[in-house]
């Protein structure tokens, strides 16, 4: 049995509303709403940064994994908004942490799948017998240009996931990979906004990796979608999600629990496992789980998992995902959150 043995999320207290938003570019609220199925999005404060985020999500994993940290043989990053164009993200979580120095560590970027990519290698380290523990990450703080349509939705926050065979909590079953060359979404070198291509972000993107991974990993494990209790795919915005799962076969009710994007927005390397830690945090043991995330570029990662008897006992050792989203708030205007973004230059 091998899987996952810790998680914990991480979201930013400061948040904006999407009516905010578009009240600054003289946009329909209701109608961007309606047609995004977003309230409002996590923003990071002014000492907040994907460093920071997987740190603290990475602090909760140990909590719920119950080792010591320096039993942890690599931990890999996932971001598309690492602080450092040269400079690993992971060496300053290993040091916060008390990890190492004898650990392997790399950041990870594929676009928003970063993080399970990062949470797949991890796994395989474990399934080779290299090391008894291994830690993947997603966490981001996502870009979107003002007045852009990704404005709307890019967010912050991130998950972390030990990976492990002893008390395992969520064992995973069966995984899949779904890749090609395809260019939706991208951002240049020395680029501080990422570019979208317009009519290919949706079927030729999202939905052809997302339903082609998930159809061949339900064939692989011989499930159907009513044989799980939760699932999860990417959240680039509200309605993506629940379109491939309602395609797929699954029920808003089983998709209910990780649809966390109308309180977060998309946070790209973060969307899927944040989804998943939600997930994790009300999951009774025998319960499967159906996970599907999705980076430009393109791919999709897929994970099955079944909840343990173990599951109960670890949820409450660290703050639940929708506690986190449902806590403590700070609503900034459009000003503050520009400032807050690095859009503009300010001093508190």
């Amino acid at each position: 049995m091998a899987g996952i043995v810790g998680y914990g999320s991480y979201v930013p207290a400061y948040r904006i509303k999407a009516s905010t938003i578009a009240d600054q570019w003289g946009d329909d609220a209701a109608a961007i709403e309606r047609g995004l199925l977003l309230k409002e999005k996590t923003v990071p404060g002014l000492d907040e940064d994907t460093i920071t985020i997987a740190v603290q999500a990475a602090k909760y994993a140990v909590k719920r994994a119950g080792i010591n940290p320096q039993e942890i043989g690599a931990v890999y990053i996932g971001s598309e908004s690492h602080p450092y164009a040269v400079k690993p993200s992971g060496t300053v979580l290993i040091d916060a942490l008390g990890i190492g120095p004898h650990v392997h560590v790399a950041d990870f970027e594929f676009a928003c799948k970063a993080g399970a990519e990062a949470m797949y290698v991890a796994l395989s380290h474990v399934l080779a017998n290299a090391m008894d523990y291994a830690m993947g990450i997603g966490a981001d703080t996502s870009q979107g240009a003002p007045g852009d349509a990704l404005e709307y939705s890019a967010s912050a926050g991130g998950s972390a996931f030990i990976m492990g065979k002893k008390n395992v909590i969520a064992e995973v079953l069966h995984t899949h990979s779904f890749t090609s060359d395809t260019a939706d979404f991208w951002r240049r070198e020395y680029q501080h906004y990422p570019r979208h291509g317009g009519r290919f972000t949706g079927e030729p993107a999202y939905f052809k990796h997302v339903l082609g991974c998930s159809r061949q990993l339900l064939d692989k494990s011989g499930l159907k979608p009513e044989d799980f209790k939760y699932a999860v795919f990417h959240m680039p915005n509200g309605k993506f999600p629940l379109k491939a799962g309602s395609t797929l076969g699954f029920t808003n009710e089983q998709m209910e629990q990780g649809w966390v994007v109308n309180l977060m927005g998309n946070t790209y390397s973060g969307s899927s496992p944040t989804g998943l830690a939600a997930i994790l945090d009300e999951a009774k043991p025998g319960d499967k789980i159906f996970m599907i995330s999705f980076g430009s570029g393109a791919g999709s990662d897929g994970f099955v998992f079944e909840a343990t008897d173990r599951i109960t006992e670890v949820q409450g050792l660290a703050p639940k995902t929708r506690d986190l989203l449902n806590g403590k708030k700070i609503y900034l205007d459009y000003g503050k959150y520009v400032a807050y973004r690095k859009k503009i230059m300010f001093n508190e």
